[in-house]
């Protein structure tokens, strides 16, 4: 598929507490009204956004991890049906973050990420690696191996948080086809935030394509999963000729609520791996070093 330009909309994400599934749909509504305005043909939402509602549903006065992520999983097919009604509203393409769900054939409970069509139609990419969080508390666990997505621009990716502070789950998408890789997260504070932006920032030098990162943003007391969420979104490409001199793209305000939009040619990809000053694409190694020895002080 032949890839083309598009204009992509990040949100930094409030965390707030709806009441209700219907409330939060009112929520996603507004949200998607303005990125739509922005121009966006593809908009981003962050990892567990939808979190949020844990809180509420679960009934709980005191933050409760166990409680918040059980009334989110009972509640995913209507989050779900509401994430696709936004889409098809407002006739956008949708990575409306991500959501804990029960896999229907294991019984696990995975993170995944819904990619929506205008007409509702979906395709998702499940969250691999997981982090101490995910695993020791909440018990979720790893999804899929990496895919990738058609879409009017060309291949996309789709790497969750902490996915993509691994080489191999974006190497194995660009490989693919995948020119632009999406990277909703979910970050506590500025460590977690740094690992996911400075790990997207080499996924982009290293692959020349272009990474977008996602965060939610704000504090919420009231919940147990989603108590404090620090980042920014951006969008980070190829560090070379035609691109700035940091690789940064766009940016937003740190901990604001809001868009970032950002105009992604992909025809400024392949100028920069054909004629730029390094060839990180095509130098990727691909043969298997064997265990270094211990070199020898004479």
């Amino acid at each position: 598929m032949t890839a083309a330009p598009l204009r992509l909309g990040l949100l930094q994400y409030p965390i707030e507490r709806p009441a209700s599934v219907g409330a939060w749909a009112a929520k996603l509504d507004r949200w998607l009204a303005a990125g739509r305005a922005g121009g966006a043909g593809l908009l981003v939402l962050p990892e567990y956004a939808c979190v949020e509602l844990g809180a509420s549903l679960s009934g709980r006065d005191v933050p409760d991890e166990a409680a918040e992520l059980a009334a989110t999983v009972a509640a995913a097919e209507e989050i779900l049906d509401a994430m696709r009604e936004a889409a098809r509203r407002h006739a956008v393409w949708l990575l409306p973050g991500s959501l804990p769900v029960r896999d229907g054939r294991s019984g696990r409970i995975v993170n995944r990420a819904p990619l929506i069509t205008p007409d509702g139609r979906l395709a998702h990419q499940e969250k691999r690696m997981m982090t101490r969080f995910e695993a020791e508390r909440w018990g979720v666990s790893p999804g899929a191996c990496p895919a990738v997505f058609e879409t009017p621009w060309g291949l996309v990716g789709v790497s969750i948080c902490y996915d993509v502070e691994f080489p191999k789950h974006v190497r194995t998408q660009v490989e693919a086809g995948a020119w632009l890789i999406l990277a909703p997260s979910c970050t506590d504070s500025m460590h977690g935030f740094n690992r996911v932006r400075l790990a997207a920032q080499a996924r982009a030098l290293e692959n020349q394509c272009y990474v977008a990162i996602a965060p939610t943003v704000g504090e919420a007391p009231w919940s147990a999963a989603l108590d404090r969420n620090r980042g920014f979104a951006a969008v980070f490409g190829p560090v070379d000729r035609g691109f700035p001199e940091d690789g940064v793209l766009a940016r937003g305000p740190l901990d604001m609520p809001g868009w970032v939009f950002c105009d992604l040619d992909p025809a400024r990809l392949e100028e920069a791996r054909e004629h730029g000053a390094v060839r990180n694409h095509r130098d990727w190694p691909h043969e298997h070093y064997a265990a270094p020895p211990r070199a020898a002080f004479r």
